[in-house]
């Protein structure tokens, strides 16, 4: 059951989903000052925030300048989040190379972040990546509250196999697969995961966004790992959230998720004490503790 090899990429998504929700707005040398620290600890992709208007997401209103004053690492992907054309445009104009663009399978949380119900987004998103595809860009398209909605609770996992079909069926690189509400457990996450894997073409990668809400994020990385899964989403320190759905808060932690994938024997590349020192270094900016686990417990220090 548990007889794992390989490697497993994870993409932090600290600069966007992290700091989406926060207060304190971050400068781009602040933001510059935590990437360095993410490139240098191993972290393969990484998302540097999302192309989307500043009245609605005030701390992700410097993205293109940060896009526009990166210096890329070998070997290293640099991603955003889309959600109209009009982002597509900004990304474009900073020379993005990767991007991750989705809808719900939730009507009302569609809605709430959207102001469209799941089938006008489904047909708006289709030009995007279409368009995108054919500048050249990867395309990464997501289901968000595949696994559960916050306000309509269970969401039948037909509708999130129609749209994963559809997404494999344009011809996108991968299918992301989010609990944006924290509420999956591990056997719906090997259910649907096994269950998407047998309609999806062999050329598309799956991966997880999982968010720690209510304590199973880990166990529904493994569950992932199980079906399969080799890309999950993380951030630093276990930042993040929706800011359209209330208390659905908490990434995986990075260093922790690197930790787990170690100690069973699967590749990440990530110095998860690195990510440590990092978390702590975000804790003294942000002035309180953070969820992750391992920058607290693998500090490097002696007793």
């Amino acid at each position: 059951m548990y007889d794992f090899a390989g490697n497993v990429l994870i993409e932090d998504e600290f600069l966007r989903d992290g700091l989406q929700n926060e207060a304190r707005a971050f400068s781009i040398d602040e933001k510059l000052h935590f990437l360095a620290g993410l490139e240098a600890a191993g972290v393969k992709r990484i998302q540097l925030g999302s192309f989307v208007h500043p009245k609605w997401v005030p701390q992700m209103a410097n993205t293109d300048a940060l896009f526009a004053q990166l210096s890329p690492k070998p070997g290293v992907t640099y991603t955003a989040l889309i959600l109209n054309m009009a982002g597509l445009e900004r990304a474009l104009a900073v020379g993005v190379k990767h991007l991750s663009i989705s809808v719900s399978a939730s009507e009302t949380h569609s809605r709430k972040n959207l102001n469209k119900s799941v089938n006008e987004a489904r047909a708006q998103i289709v030009a995007i990546i279409e368009r995108a595809l054919g500048e050249g860009v990867a395309v990464r398209a997501g289901i968000q509250s595949a696994l559960g909605c916050g306000f309509e609770g269970r969401i039948d996992p037909a509708r999130v196999e129609a749209i994963a079909k559809s997404y494999g069926e344009i011809g996108v690189q991968e299918v992301n697969i989010a609990d944006t509400a924290g509420l999956a457990n591990p056997v719906q996450v090997y259910g649907l995961c096994t269950r998407l894997r047998d309609v999806l073409p062999d050329t598309t990668a799956l991966s997880l966004h999982l968010h720690d809400t209510r304590g199973l994020g880990l166990a529904n990385m493994v569950a992932g790992l199980q079906a399969g899964v080799r890309i999950f989403d993380a951030a630093l320190g276990g930042l993040g959230g929706c800011p359209f759905i209330p208390k659905a808060t908490g990434n995986i932690a990075t260093e922790d998720a690197a930790y787990a994938l170690a100690e069973m024997g699967l590749a990440t590349g990530i110095d998860q004490r690195a990510l440590g020192a990092l978390t702590r270094a975000l804790e003294v900016q942000l002035g309180r503790a953070l969820p992750g686990r391992m920058a607290h417990i693998d500090t490097g220090e002696t007793a």
